[in-house]
């Protein structure tokens, strides 16, 4: 795919404003949901804003948590995601914190807007675009230049339509606070216009705190559900999560989420979560649900690694784990390699026993990303 996974995330409030008109920023999320979007963070190569975000907020898109900058240093990622931005103008603020902080930056602009940015002294790679800016083209360098393969959009409601109207969001994570601005004047998440994502599909509610997240992704002109789709994306998460393990030398880091058949997502895990060196991501996943949950036959289990069928750390290994839950599918990205144990083959004890096991190639390199340190 020559475009990174572009994940649209943002806040609103109930009636659908970013903000309100005040002189300062109207905080939507919770404190749990600003946790959650550093764990996203982490989990992304790239972190892109608009302009007119950068102007408003002054924002630093750091990921917070010092434990999620060590894994990704432990996966032979930065610390910090790439931080990027777009203006037609190239007339930004040489002293706001996006420039200061964090990793490496980079601004597409204009011709006209490079020649300003440059004498400004932007601290930051700037890539012009040509006389316009284009976002196809934008995200084809994003990969090419920089090996982004999951950008994380944080606004603003300019930046978000214009992905949305251009077909090339692939996800958007949408949080409703419980309150209304009631301002005419006030930012809105989209703007008017022609859409070519049709009805979106509904991945995802959760509620935390006293916000609801939901989770979206967009679907051809009039097309409904796609089955194959959302294999690819639950798989994604199952890989994203094995980069929040802490970093091992005696074991994969490996995520997990397990999803009912009508796409609601039931548990997640990963290896060695809450401290527990010695914790599976399935069974990490599997241990938060009631084993009498009437949905787990119909359910299905992504894991970015293969469960395994041997284990020296418990007594039943994941393979095992997913059979005594009942769960009849699993879905996988990479299949276990003989590291740490000979001839595993969690598959074929799996598929002996009736479950339908589907391998996804495509994913594996994202897989194996957070365990490179291990020469996988």
């Amino acid at each position: 795919m020559p475009h990174p996974y572009v994940l649209l995330s943002a806040a609103v409030s109930l009636d659908g404003h970013l903000d309100d008109t005040g002189p300062d920023r109207l905080l939507l999320s919770s404190p749990a949901d600003f946790d959650r979007v550093d764990e996203v963070r982490a989990a992304s190569d790239a972190i892109l804003i608009g302009a007119g975000t950068l102007r408003a907020d002054n924002p630093r898109l750091l990921v917070n948590a010092p434990e999620r900058r060590a894994a990704r240093v432990a996966a032979g990622r930065p610390a910090y995601p790439l931080k990027v931005t777009v203006s037609g103008s190239g007339d930004l603020d040489p002293d706001a914190r996006f420039w200061h902080t964090g990793g490496a930056k980079v601004l597409y602009t204009t011709d006209r807007g490079a020649e300003r940015a440059r004498a400004l002294g932007l601290a930051a790679d700037v890539v012009p675009l040509g006389p316009g800016l284009n976002w196809r083209a934008l995200l084809t360098h994003l990969r090419a230049a920089y090996g982004v393969e999951r950008l994380m959009v944080e606004g603003g409601g300019h930046v978000h339509t214009q992905l949305l109207q251009e077909g090339l969001a692939d996800e958007l994570q949408l949080v409703v606070a419980p309150l209304l601005v009631g301002q005419s004047q006030a930012p809105r998440l989209f703007g008017p216009g022609g859409y070519q994502s049709g009805r979106l599909r509904l991945l995802e509610t959760r509620r935390i705190e006293d916000v609801v997240l939901a989770r979206y992704e967009p679907t051809a002109p009039g097309a409904g559900p796609l089955p194959a789709a959302a294999d690819h994306h639950w798989l994604r998460l199952a890989c994203d999560l094995a980069a929040l393990c802490p970093p091992s030398t005696t074991a994969f880091s490996v995520g997990a989420v397990v999803v009912a058949d009508d796409g609601t997502e039931l548990a997640r895990g990963h290896s060695r979560e809450d401290g527990d060196p010695a914790a599976h991501a399935e069974e990490a996943a599997l241990a938060k649900l009631d084993p009498a949950d009437p949905r787990l036959p119909g359910a299905t289990v992504y894991s970015s690694l293969e469960p395994c069928a041997h284990r020296a750390s418990r007594p039943r290994p994941c393979a095992r784990l997913i059979l005594d839950a009942g769960v009849r599918r699993v879905v996988t990205a990479w299949r276990e390699p003989d590291t740490f144990v000979a001839d595993a083959d969690g598959t074929g004890l799996l598929t002996a026993r009736g479950v339908e096991v589907l391998v996804l190639p495509e994913h594996a390199a994202h897989a194996r990303r957070p365990n490179a340190h291990l020469g996988a």
